[in-house]
């Protein structure tokens, strides 16, 4: 007689890797949720995926067959940002839990990519063509509509216009060393985000909070789904090693700092990356001359 079959509940990392394992199938609204799981490993996205889906529903009851794209539209943002009442959480806008969809699906408060990555699911399930945008600096969208493009602010509820465009590339413009009228397309910031991108963002966004914050545990499982999500970034898994030294896990972070510096053998922080291998026992001397 056989063994009865024992089935393996994937844990929240397995969970994340399936996810976004092919770009074919990625589910952003899924994936962004899954995100949630370090810090509540209990949280059902299924459940969650379903209360947005009820959302998307109950605006599509409320529109006609025949409504053409701009009505709908309209009738997007004031279901979205009047009725239910989601804006940017202008009061504490660096709390982590912006960076979690369930919590902003209950609180209605996120920051910009969050409160796309809800905009977008929904505007989708009624009829319309919408997709972030990673603008240098703030998460977009943009609608492609029969008129042109229209571009929405997520965190204020506005419609851009290129001058409002313009004057969010200032900061992007004076880092980068460009002139004021610098002839940079406008639309080269305004592509579609592939949905690994989307994710990564919101991965590195946390990844700042925590760091900031030197909480090196949290700091640690971003670091883990980053490496996942983007296995080809060797800057992440230095991260990730950088990471698992200060919680003293010297084995992980000795094969994460040597595969960084065997990928990128001409790294800028190659001398400080080898240096801390040293601090850890395993670092190359030779490197340091």
């Amino acid at each position: 007689m056989t063994g009865s079959l024992r089935l393996h509940a994937p844990t929240a990392l397995e969970y994340f890797a399936s996810l976004v394992a092919d770009d074919a199938s990625f589910a952003v609204a899924e994936a962004a949720l899954s995100i949630a799981q370090d810090d509540y490993p209990a949280l059902d996205c299924q459940s969650v995926l379903a209360e947005i889906d009820g959302l998307a529903a109950r605006l599509k009851s409320r529109i006609a067959s025949d409504a053409a794209p701009m009505q709908r539209l309209r009738l997007l943002n004031r279901f979205f940002f009047q009725e239910l009442g989601f804006a940017g959480n202008v009061n504490d806008y660096y709390d982590a839990r912006n960076s979690y969809l369930h919590f902003v699906l209950q609180s209605r408060r996120g920051i910009p990519i969050t409160l796309a990555v809800l905009y977008v699911e929904i505007a989708g399930q009624i009829g319309l063509h919408a997709s972030g945008v990673s603008f240098p600096g703030h998460f977009l969208v943009k609608l492609r509509m029969p008129q042109g493009e229209v571009v929405i602010d997520p965190f204020t509820g506005q419609s851009m216009s290129r001058e409002a465009l313009d004057a969010l590339l200032v900061p992007y413009r004076r880092r980068e060393g460009l002139p004021g009228d610098s002839p940079v397309s406008l639309a080269l910031f305004l592509q579609a985000a592939p949905p690994r991108e989307i994710i990564a963002r919101m991965l590195r966004n946390l990844k700042e909070i925590h760091r900031s914050a030197e909480d090196w545990t949290r700091l640690h499982a971003v670091t883990q789904r980053l490496v996942i999500l983007l296995p080809d970034a060797w800057e992440e898994r230095r991260d990730r090693g950088l990471a698992a030294a200060q919680l003293g896990a010297v084995k992980a972070a000795v094969a994460d700092l040597s595969s960084y510096l065997e990928n990128v053998p001409h790294a800028g922080d190659r001398f400080a990356i080898n240096e801390r291998l040293l601090e850890l026992g395993h670092g190359d001397p030779s490197r340091l001359h």
